[in-house]
């Protein structure tokens, strides 16, 4: 850590917030022989939803954690989602005053009862399962890996005065627009393999939370949600949790549990919209190396720019990778 940080008393599950993130090293040979034993099986070449780029590691986690303990140091526990692996980190971390905040949880402990579905190489189908981990706080925010926070934020950036924050904006579906449909047409008629796309999924979303016409489009930074929403909405339609959890590779038919939450949240009048603090979406492997830059650049004058996302790290060019992880290291810094 580049600062010292001052921990707050451990509060209750029922008064705490917790901070849950997902991770796998898909470098991990064990890793890859699942993978393969996988598609072996079906018969399948390795399609785009079994990319490696999704589940490489490119020491992501490393920053997740720190900028969490850095400027998000009242969540009341870190758990860490895994598949049989132990993130580096940890061994670095020790017995030093966090080490007890963080905690490992196994797929297998909340897919207790769907194991027929193991092992699984989908993050929807995981993040389903999210509100299921033991002794997991009412209230938390899921983060994915290469999800960093990059300045102070407070319990009520992600829930105010018992409202769930939201970031994004309100969108017509698709089906209840004129640019929705010419769209949703030329893709049919370029044919080829289906791309699993983010805004359909997430109109699926919302429309399987019961908003048929419009959609909260979310952006990718960390979400807020809450264990007795999912739990009673789960419980009510067990069907879709069964079908939801089971592929073990992305799915078109998959909805995404974040952004269903958000709008069960929004129908029950427990969500507001506050767009104050946003993300910084760094896509090195595609955008060009100028245009990273110049976000690093606006996101350190920006005092809104709070999060940001780096997809695809291990993937640009060597001399834009370490620019990076330098911006990392003077932004975050990482655990030890």
């Amino acid at each position: 850590m580049t600062e010292r940080v001052t921990i707050p008393p451990e509060p209750s599950a029922t008064e705490g917030i917790d901070a849950v993130i997902t991770w796998v090293d898909g470098a991990d040979p064990g890793h890859r022989r699942k993978l393969d034993a996988l598609l072996a099986q079906a018969g399948l070449s390795r399609p785009a939803t079994a990319h490696p780029t999704r589940f490489n590691d490119a020491g992501e986690i490393d920053y997740c954690v720190a900028s969490i303990l850095r400027f998000a140091p009242w969540f009341r526990r870190i758990h860490i989602v895994v598949d049989g692996q132990r993130p580096r980190l940890l061994d670095r971390l020790g017995n030093n005053e966090f080490a007890d905040r963080i905690r490992l949880v196994e797929h297998a402990e909340i897919f207790a009862g769907f194991e027929q579905h193991l092992p699984t190489f989908n993050s929807r189908s995981i993040i389903t399962m999210l509100w299921r981990i033991p002794d997991l706080a009412e209230r938390f925010v899921y983060f994915n890996d290469d999800m960093f926070l990059l300045r102070a934020v407070k319990p009520e950036d992600f829930f105010r005065d018992g409202m769930m924050v939201l970031r994004g904006e309100w969108r017509r579906q698709s089906a209840h627009s004129l640019f929705g449909r010419v769209r949703s047409w030329v893709k049919r008629m370029r044919g080829g393999e289906p791309r699993v796309g983010n805004l359909d999924s997430q109109q699926l979303s919302a429309r399987i939370a019961g908003i048929r016409d419009r959609y909260c489009r979310q952006h990718h930074n960390p979400y807020p949600m809450c264990v007795s929403t999912l739990r009673d909405f789960f419980a009510a339609h067990p069907d879709l949790l069964a079908r939801n959890c089971a592929p073990r590779l992305r799915s078109n038919e998959q909805f995404k549990t974040e952004v269903v939450a958000a709008h069960l949240e929004h129908l029950a009048g427990n969500a507001i919209l506050d767009n104050t603090l946003h993300v910084v979406q760094l896509k090195p492997s595609e955008q060009l190396p100028a245009r990273v830059r110049h976000k690093m650049r606006q996101a350190d004058t920006d005092e809104g720019a709070a999060f940001v996302c780096v997809q695809s790290l291990e993937m640009a060019p060597e001399a834009v990778q370490r620019e990076i992880v330098e911006w990392l290291d003077r932004r975050i810094g990482r655990s030890q």
